[in-house]
């Protein structure tokens, strides 16, 4: 996935950290962008791997995470 996208998957977050997506048997993964990431590529990356993964897939990127909810969400992160 990281040779096809501009990403690098650090962690697996616990269900619901990835707001964007409602399923509740979906795959929160917490990653760091590289250069050349778009919304459009971030969005392909989800695609793909919900297809690869036959579930949901929602992808939180460090560099969005501000305050208390960076230091919740870097808490909570199981590395991959």
């Amino acid at each position: 996935m990281e040779a096809e996208f501009p990403v690098h998957f650090v962690g697996l977050l616990p269900r619901g950290a990835a707001l964007h997506v409602e399923a509740d048997d979906a795959l929160d993964l917490l990653a760091e962008k590289r250069p050349g990431l778009s919304l459009t590529s971030l969005t392909g990356a989800e695609i793909a791997l919900s297809r690869r993964l036959s579930r949901p897939v929602g992808i939180v990127l460090t560099s969005e995470l501000e305050g208390r909810e960076r230091a919740e969400i870097l808490a909570s992160a199981r590395p991959l």
